[in-house]
């Protein structure tokens, strides 16, 4: 599962309150900053950018201490160029999602030669599950937060959203806290609190899910018939996940591409 894209989900799903989280200030106004930063753009799915009034705050959450370039450097990297792009105070955070005693994520600092740069860390299994149980924003994240008892604690997160009376969010919030808990907990485990009816109708899930065919029927079709076109990618790319399923079983009988074409372009017209 994609721990670092469904923390960037929701970050940029509530802005606002992961803002106020990670901020600890009353703030009038939160938006996704979507940018291209100059130079080279640095691809990086798990980081998110959030703009107030007077500050960028960036979000990184990282699953694994280990990178390439190592975090530390990366984090000035951004500032860098959030700073000469946009000009106003950066507030950094690097959000360690998995326990780990790896010394990077016990770190805050770039060191160099003759350079300092500070940002702030966070270990959620340090954190007071509190904070993120009385707030359906952050809930997916209890079941990674401090306990004596990971079993009490996902019980109460479970209970928790039971409480979320819009059935949609629900299921989003079900859907997230599913995934997080994995890095914690067993499957057995998590779907005695966690209803799999409620968490697969969910839109993160349902997006993996996409990704997932997405990427199994891409290796079927290089596989087969070579390099093909981006643009023909990019219309399967856009498929849905029943049209995926369906294309999975109409590929078994193509001879070439341009049943392929021919099939998406039906598509089309059926919509």
């Amino acid at each position: 599962m994609s721990y670092d894209n469904t923390a960037k989900y929701l970050a940029e799903l509530y802005p606002a309150e992961f803002a106020k989280w990670l901020l600890t200030t009353t703030l009038q106004e939160v938006t996704v900053l979507k940018t291209e930063l100059s130079i080279e753009p640095i691809r990086a799915d798990s980081v998110t950018f959030l703009q107030t009034a007077n500050r960028i705050l960036h979000i990184e959450f990282q699953t694994l201490a280990t990178s390439n370039p190592p975090i530390p450097l990366r984090i000035l990297d951004y500032y860098v160029r959030l700073k000469r792009q946009y000009r106003k105070p950066i507030t950094q955070v690097v959000i360690f999602l998995q326990e780990t005693d790896d010394e990077i994520a016990f770190t805050t600092e770039y060191t160099d030669e003759m350079t300092t740069h500070r940002y702030q860390v966070v270990r959620l299994w340090e954190q007071d599950s509190a904070l993120f149980l009385n707030n359906p924003a952050l809930l997916p994240l209890a079941p990674l937060a401090r306990t004596d008892s990971p079993a009490a604690l996902l019980s109460q997160v479970a209970q928790s959203i039971a409480k979320i009376s819009d059935k949609s969010e629900r299921q989003n919030i079900a859907g997230c806290t599913e995934i997080f808990a994995g890095l914690r907990f067993e499957k057995d485990l998590i779907r005695q609190f966690l209803r799999e009816d409620i968490m697969q109708e969910s839109v993160i899930y349902q997006d993996i899910l996409q990704k997932g065919e997405f990427k199994f029927f891409y290796r079927q079709l290089t596989r087969r018939f070579g390099e093909i076109d981006i643009s023909i990618i990019e219309q399967v790319r856009e498929l849905s996940t029943e049209q995926l399923e369906a294309l999975g079983e109409a590929f078994l009988d193509f001879s070439s591409v341009e049943d392929l074409m021919n099939w998406l372009d039906q598509q089309v017209v059926g919509s």
